[in-house]
């Protein structure tokens, strides 16, 4: 930890302690003030977008100085915490979709009860995600986990006059309890066979024992676990209900930030605590996750292109996208370059932080105006608000993978290293579901600058936060294509250290 000789190692996992320490500094404005609910809502959001700010310098700083990459990961907790790249790449990532999330919620929350416990939960869940970025032990991870997970189930919840928000809530809750019951006792298994939570220590105990079906037992119900975050298959079918029923901006930070935190502990547990040489005798996770991979992007995508709600063809179209990054994941068999790949996978991510949560926020502020669900509510909308559906449109193109923005690099990027490893069939499926996925997000574009409405649309206002976000995702997109060889470099820098002894 050259770049930091000043400061204490601890001092690394600054990042989230800028996290946790603003959720408490908005706690603690609430609780002062003398009457509920009296703290004004832009002083709310201007300590969160200081807390989020904050938290994506530091992370930034760390990466281009090095932190955690030039000397080693920086380890804390006997091992238990780790600063490397992955983890700061994440970090920045959260705080990004964090800082949009706490701008765009100025306006939407507008009218609603218990805004600091709104904004203090946003910022509890982004600690997890950006402890979960961090964890080098199943135990710690596990705890992460729930961090992120507990806030969730309240968020989601948030619109108490509204009975799809608190079933959407409900429903979470239920089945977040059931897959963490499934994750604790995989782990469970795993020590029962290793003797050991940390991640390098369970990879030597599985190199110097043969491994038995108790491990491979154990290894799959963590990929249970791990598949309830990220929204993969057959643990897919509470995101669409819960991201319909959320509130519009919780929409967007689950479907990007907790779905990356779930994705980088996947990157790391597999890649350092069950190397596939040692356990694919028993349970070849590889083949799991390319199983995982096909049907988690089919059967979103497919169901995306039947859906008539715009809010909840983003809902299915976020699990299609779970299946793309699932490639990264597939990829790693060692016959092909797995930094590249893995790095890919983060890449994708990052942009896809931006433009989905994007996308989620033009929905909240069509929430706003009052604009209903449906596609061809949508109808004519360029009219009144033309720059927020250029925005839209640049969200819409990029998440089909056209290059308009940057999901384009990183899909490529994606399938040109899962075509080093040889699977081009699974490429050849991934592109397949690009082109549907083209057709639905088209609908939305057609909706917006083609057709014409029944009744024209009355916008009397222009929510300035809401907006600022919408435009602010829209721009990250566009400006991330001329920086991609940055990104690109980190994110492969990053995968790297993974695979080193």
């Amino acid at each position: 930890m050259a770049e930091l000789v000043q400061l204490p190692e601890w001092a690394a996992t600054a990042p989230t302690l800028a996290l946790v320490a603003t959720a408490l500094v908005l706690f603690l404005i609430d609780s002062i003030e003398p009457k509920s609910d009296s703290v004004s809502r832009t002083t709310l959001t201007g300590v969160g977008l200081l807390g989020s700010l904050a938290s994506l310098v530091l992370s930034g700083w760390f990466l281009i100085a090095g932190t955690g990459q030039v000397d080693g990961a920086v380890r804390l907790f006997d091992g238990s915490i780790v600063v490397d790249g992955m983890s700061l790449f994440f970090s920045f990532l959260v705080a990004s979709v964090t800082a949009l999330v706490v701008l765009a919620s100025h306006d939407y929350v507008e009218g609603e009860n218990h805004q600091a416990e709104y904004y203090s939960l946003v910022f509890l869940a982004a600690t997890g995600m950006s402890m979960v970025a961090s964890v080098n032990s199943l135990a710690a991870a596990f705890v992460a986990i729930e961090l992120v997970s507990l806030p969730s189930y309240a968020l989601v919840a948030y619109l108490k006059h509204n009975r799809g928000s608190v079933e959407a809530g409900l429903k979470y809750f239920l089945i977040g309890a059931l897959s963490s019951a499934i994750f604790i006792y995989g782990i469970s298994l795993v020590y029962g066979a290793t003797g050991a939570f940390r991640f390098d220590r369970i990879a030597q105990a599985v190199g110097t024992t043969p491994v038995d079906g108790v491990l491979g037992l154990g290894i799959l119900m963590v990929v249970g676990g791990i598949a309830f975050k990220t929204a993969a298959v057959p643990f897919h079918f509470w995101a669409p209900e819960a991201y319909e029923g959320a509130p519009a901006p919780i929409s967007g930070f689950l479907s990007s930030a907790s779905k990356a935190a779930g994705f980088v502990l996947a990157f790391r547990a597999f890649t350092t605590a069950f190397p596939l040489d040692a356990v694919s005798g028993t349970f070849d996770w590889a083949l799991a996750f390319m199983v995982l991979a096909v049907v988690t992007m089919t059967l979103g995508n497919f169901a995306a292109a039947t859906q008539e709600k715009v809010k909840r063809m983003l809902a299915y179209s976020s699990i299609g996208h779970a299946g793309y990054v699932l490639i990264a994941l597939a990829a790693i068999t060692g016959t092909g370059n797995d930094s590249l790949v893995l790095g890919a996978g983060m890449m994708h991510l990052l942009v896809y932080g931006f433009m989905n949560t994007g996308a989620f926020l033009f929905i909240a502020l069509a929430e706003y105006w009052g604009i209903g669900r449906e596609f061809e509510d949508f109808n004519g909308l360029a009219k009144q608000a033309p720059v927020a559906c250029v925005a839209m449109t640049i969200f819409m193109f990029s998440l089909a993978g056209l290059p308009v923005g940057a999901g384009f690099f990183s899909k490529y990027f994606l399938f040109w290293g899962a075509l080093g490893a040889g699977l081009w069939w699974l490429v050849l499926i991934a592109a397949a579901n690009s082109a549907l996925s083209l057709y639905y997000y088209s609908r939305v574009v057609k909706a917006m600058w083609v057709e014409e409405p029944e009744t024209p649309h009355e916008i009397e206002s222009y929510p300035t936060a809401l907006y600022a976000a919408v435009i602010a995702a829209a721009v990250v997109t566009v400006l991330l294509m001329p920086a991609f060889g940055i990104v690109s470099d980190e994110a492969i820098s990053a995968a790297d250290a993974l695979f080193i002894p």
